[in-house]
């Protein structure tokens, strides 16, 4: 089972399967031997695929190709018979393709002395100097942030830089690219971050990119500006003030503190705790009455705090760098396992809107007992039957009887069955190598069609008994009346005598009863009248060695049972005794 679930994600990076992307696997069809069979397999897998919210998840049907291994089929029949239950990907549609909401308020400078490293630096995005002298350091005193590698004859120079960050490997030189790759998941992350039953894997992942995020997130903390830095010396100085004036002083003293020659002790504590108690760094502060800002140390503070501030966050990208150099395979890994997830909440999607459902078991017959066709609503339970002592079915019927919504369940059951799921009913499949279905023919009688249907039929070589399938639907069309039922018994005859299983959906069931090869048995869906309107009432199920009545036998049944008329009734006994 382990196995099972590690094969998607090999064929998902085998594949280049990204989330947001439009490429998919070419489905793997080869059984389906003309393009008619191809476009009822096609329309099985959209059918699933409707469930997926990620286009590219639909490729993931094709890891699950055709096969005539057994053993194989049952494996994936345990696969999804074990697949969680109640899985919801509707929470997917909120997931949108990430636009980096975040880049460094600092620019960066990666820095080296090594031609070999300035060549490797140069693919990074960032801008790259190299240096070769202390001019060069020099030069670099304006950066927000340094990044050096391999400078080790200048290094002396370079850490007189406090912007200077020394970097071991050239992976870990502009590690903030990777977290502005990661910004643009973080509504993803969050929206995936708050759903339950998504599988232990899929939380974790999600969880560890999003805790990554917090590198990048803004500390709380206030900075100093020269607006706050004047708006908070105001306040100071009218604090002072408003203290000092609650004090006795002789005018000797007094004439001293303003004409600045003196402050008395009891005024400078009041200095001293006025300053403290407003939050403002005293290195910028000239102390006096009043007290003022020293320009030179305020932008000089200015300056420091936003180079600490930059530095910090290089430095603390710097410490977690293993983790955040991982950032863009983690990524590829969590939408490969988002892709899995849809994948499976998807078939629970497909499955749950199905009734009776059991995993069909590989047999030598086909077997088809109370199934619902996926692609009609309302559908009926229809059941039929292929083996040994009858390996053709001859399927007869009224027009809009079912015939051709017949052989397509077929298809679709022979689909669903070999990806290993389960199906409506209990069914038994064969494992074929070779599937033939030939549409009813759209167009006339022509000679070129005709030729066209033989020249497809006479590439049918069938190497082993039971292996090979053939559906055909009106094929008659393509000739004319006289001689299409001796061709319809002649291809029955041959196929059938090469161990192929058949089932030719024919309006000629009266041309082909005298003529009935062995092994081949005339099947009817039988309408059990027309309503006033003259629409069939029909139920689609057949019935099995009965020769179908066709629409204008209905007709004809219809008028002589609702009128008085002689004709009419000659018409109808006449058409019942021969």
């Amino acid at each position: 089972m382990k196995k099972m679930v590690e094969e998607p994600l090999y064929f998902i990076a085998l594949s280049k399967l990204n989330l947001f992307g439009i490429n998919e696997v070419a489905s793997n069809l080869e059984c389906f031997k003309t393009r008619d069979a191809k476009a009822i397999a096609s329309k099985v897998l959209n059918k699933i695929a409707d469930n997926f919210v990620f286009y590219p998840t639909r490729s993931l049907l094709n890891h699950f190709s055709f096969t005539q291994n057994s053993q194989e089929i049952k494996i994936r029949q345990e696969f999804f018979s074990n697949l969680k239950k109640n899985l919801d990907n509707e929470f997917l549609k909120e997931i949108k393709e990430p636009r980096p909401s975040w880049t460094p308020k600092y620019e960066i400078f990666a820095v080296t002395s090594n031609e070999k490293t300035f060549m490797e630096l140069k693919k990074l995005g960032c801008p790259v100097k190299f240096i070769t002298s202390s001019e060069d350091v020099q030069a670099l005193e304006g950066c927000d942030v340094i990044q050096a590698i391999d400078c080790d004859e200048i290094s002396i120079y370079l850490e007189q830089l406090p912007q200077t960050i020394f970097i071991n490997k050239i992976e870990d030189v502009y590690l903030e690219r990777h977290l502005e790759l990661l910004s643009g998941w973080r509504k993803n992350l969050q929206v995936i971050s708050e759903q339950n039953n998504i599988g232990e894997e899929l939380a974790k992942q999600s969880q560890e990119l999003l805790n990554l995020l917090e590198l990048i997130d803004e500390e709380k903390t206030e900075k100093l500006t020269r607006e706050l830095a004047e708006e908070r010396i105001s306040d100071i100085n009218e604090q002072i003030f408003d203290k000092i004036k609650e004090l006795n002083f002789s005018g000797e003293v007094l004439v001293k503190i303003l004409s600045g020659n003196s402050i008395p002790r009891e005024v400078e504590e009041i200095i001293e705790r006025v300053i403290s108690e407003n939050n403002l760094p005293e290195e910028v502060l000239l102390k006096g009455i009043p007290v003022k800002l020293d320009e030179k140390e305020l932008s000089d503070f200015i300056r420091r705090q936003e180079t600490n501030e930059n530095t910090s966050l290089s430095e603390r990208i710097k410490i977690q760098a293993s983790r955040v150099r991982e950032i863009p395979k983690k990524l590829q890994e969590l939408e490969a396992e988002i892709l899995i997830f849809d994948f499976f909440a998807g078939i629970n999607k497909f499955l749950e809107k199905q009734s009776n459902l059991n995993f069909p078991n590989t047999s030598g017959v086909l077997e088809i007992i109370d199934s619902k066709n996926i692609f009609l609503n309302n559908a009926q339970d229809i059941s039929f039957l292929l083996n040994e002592e009858s390996k053709c079915s001859i399927l007869t019927g009224a027009n809009s009887g079912g015939k051709t919504t017949l052989l397509e369940h077929i298809i679709q059951l022979l689909v669903l069955g070999n990806i290993g799921l389960p199906i409506s009913g209990k069914v038994k499949l064969p494992t074929f190598s070779e599937i033939y279905y030939f549409a009813k023919n759209k167009g006339s009688s022509n000679k070129g069609a005709f030729e066209t249907l033989l020249a497809q039929m006479s590439k049918i070589q069938p190497r082993k008994a039971n292996e090979t399938f053939i559906l055909a639907d009106e094929i008659e069309s393509v000739t004319e009346p006289g001689v299409a039922g001796k061709i319809l018994c002649a291809t029955s005859d041959y196929f059938i005598q090469r161990g192929c299983f058949l089932v030719i959906a024919t309006h000629l069931g009266q041309e082909i009863k005298p003529h009935l090869p062995k092994k081949a048995r005339i099947d009817g869906i039988e309408a059990q009248g027309l309503d006033e309107n003259f629409n069939l009432i029909v139920h689609h199920n057949p019935i099995l060695g009965r020769l179908a009545h066709s629409t204008p036998e209905l007709i004809v049944e219809k008028m002589a049972k609702s009128n008085d008329n002689d004709y009419l009734k000659y018409l109808w006994e006449y058409m019942k005794t021969r």
